[in-house]
């Protein structure tokens, strides 16, 4: 057999295509993409928003990442060591690596260790605006040894470590001044990013326009097979299916389930579900004094009927959820039921907290304490699903006496809202999880202040210590009986009102070929995917 696969080879190199585990792919071709929003910041360690996690995965490359088996793969390390103690992981790193070219410079730079150490210290430092601080807090140290060695120290052994070392490396050659960042320095990087992975950065005009990216010649991992990609941002999650449908663009990330049944029943389209690791909550700002109280917060989950609002606006496509961790994973505690709908208990969790006065308007109130909050959301008010959402939450809440006021932002001010000043009440987010599933950034104490992700700073001692010990256990079921008890706690304490996750479908027209998707970052496959030269 082994001369037929040499007969193959000589085929697809003289017809101009390459072969990858078998299938014949053809390079050219531009894929466009659809997204609800622009990116903010296209800095990995900055970037906080799916919009720009995606679009990083593909300007950016890391030392390893998860293949779509499950194994960890070669990034930019060629080889690694575990040490035996499980303290010390030494990465070898690749040699043929050249970061995108950059603009102004003729000479190109070379990726070595000084880039990976110079990310890690600028993540690492307590100046620096990002909430990935605590996710890599097991390590105590970075060294490097050559050009092309580093070695990682961990302040205790770690069992599967290793895919943890998939943040994204930046160049260390355009932050020679830089000691820790907060996105408002004047950056190269933040114009024009420059990464090693598959496709480098070429424009975006203006904070809404589109991005525009091409396939990096000198990929280390060999050049993708579409020559161009770009992203299109909308202001209205309505107008994107439409736009797919008479072909504006050829990939949608996330359809709406009211627009899933008219995709289905077109035979150019093709749907592809996957699972995000993700949930939708209400979160609460507990600086505010009456927020603070949590029979109020918990008078707000029985006010509700999330049942209801999954199966109306969402085709019922999801789940209820009743705690802090993805549902699905073996994190999460399905003994803890979600709260129910239930206005009585609303009301008796209410008077007994001591809202028991009315104002002339119905609105609950405690000697000079009213029941009345601001509700901050980042998106247009076109956007119909989202704006039923927030209406149906609004319309709950005043039927046991408590006003929202809502105020429509623009992602980029939401986010200065409520991650930087913290001006706001109650927010409708969602999170997205890698597989680690550590929630130490979303409630630690240590995780409050400006860019971090406990925005809304819940504090509770045993939640702290519980965290701490998670992190470092070696034991799995130790980890899991640790976690089983923060999923009790926080679903008691109601720092947030858990709500849904959903069943996500992309959709991409059929000229697009061995599609692979990443849970969360989404491109991590792109190089193989292809177009058909007759359909470029």
């Amino acid at each position: 057999m082994w001369y037929k696969r040499i007969l193959l080879i000589l085929f697809t190199l003289c017809m101009g295509f390459t072969a990858t585990s078998g299938f014949a792919q053809e390079r050219g071709g531009t894929l466009v993409y659809g997204e609800y929003g622009a990116p903010i910041r296209l800095i990995p360690i900055l970037a906080n928003d799916s919009i720009s996690i995606r679009l990083i995965e593909l300007i950016y490359g890391s030392l390893v990442y998860y293949g779509t088996d499950g194994e960890i793969k070669n990034d930019l390390a060629e080889s690694w060591e575990i040490s035996k103690d499980l303290k010390k992981v030494t990465f070898h790193l690749r040699e043929d690596v050249k970061w995108h070219p950059v603009p102004g410079r003729e000479e190109r730079i070379r990726f070595s260790a000084d880039d990976v150490v110079k990310t890690f210290s600028l993540m690492m430092n307590p100046k620096t605006v990002t909430p990935l601080q605590s996710r890599y807090s097991f390590i105590s140290s970075v060294k490097k040894i050559d050009d092309y060695t580093v070695v990682f120290l961990l302040k205790k052994p770690l069992l599967n470590v290793l895919g943890r070392f998939s943040f994204k490396i930046l160049p260390s050659a355009l932050l020679e001044d830089v000691s820790f960042l907060r996105g408002d320095e004047d950056l190269l990087l933040y114009k024009h990013p420059v990464g090693t992975g598959p496709y480098r950065f070429v424009s975006q005009e203006g904070s809404s326009s589109e991005v525009v990216l091409i396939a990096y010649d000198d990929y280390h991992l060999g050049k993708p097979n579409i020559e161009k990609v770009i992203m299109r941002p909308f202001a209205d999650q309505n107008i994107i299916t439409q736009t797919l449908l008479y072909g504006g663009i050829d990939l949608q990330i996330r359809i709406p389930p009211r627009d899933i049944a008219e995709i289905q029943g077109d035979v150019r389209y093709e749907l592809y579900p996957y699972s995000t690791l993700s949930y939708s909550f209400f979160g609460y700002n507990l600086r505010n004094p009456v927020l603070a109280i949590k029979e109020v917060r918990k008078a707000i989950g029985y006010a509700i009927n999330r049942q209801e609002m999954l199966n109306s606006f969402f085709e019922g496509k999801g789940q209820l959820i009743s705690g802090p961790f993805a549902p699905g994973s073996w994190a999460y505690n399905l003994d803890i039921n979600p709260i129910p709908f239930s206005p009585e208990d609303a009301n008796r969790l209410l008077d007994e907290a001591g809202f028991t006065e009315r104002t002339k308007d119905g609105i609950r109130k405690r000697g000079s304490y009213t029941l009345e909050f601001s509700m901050m959301v980042p998106i247009s008010k076109e956007n119909e699903t989202t704006k039923r959402v927030i209406l149906s939450f609004q319309n709950y809440l005043e039927d046991v006496g408590i006003k929202i006021e809502i105020e429509w932002l623009e992602w980029k001010s939401w986010t200065e809202a409520v991650f930087m000043k913290h001006k706001f009440d109650i927010i409708y987010a969602d999170w997205l999880f890698d597989d680690s599933f550590d929630i130490s950034s979303l409630f630690h104490s240590k995780e409050i202040g400006p860019g971090r992700n406990n925005f809304g700073a819940y504090r509770n001692p045993e939640v702290d210590s519980l965290l701490e010990e998670a992190r470092t256990t070696m034991d799995v079921e130790m980890k899991r009986t640790i976690y089983r008890k923060l999923h009790e706690i926080l679903a008691d304490e109601a720092p947030y009102t858990y709500l849904w996750t959903l069943t996500n479908y992309a959709a991409f027209n059929k000229k697009l070929r061995r599609i692979e998707i990443h849970p969360t970052r989404f491109f991590t496959y792109v190089k193989d995917w292809y177009i058909p030269s007759e359909e470029q």
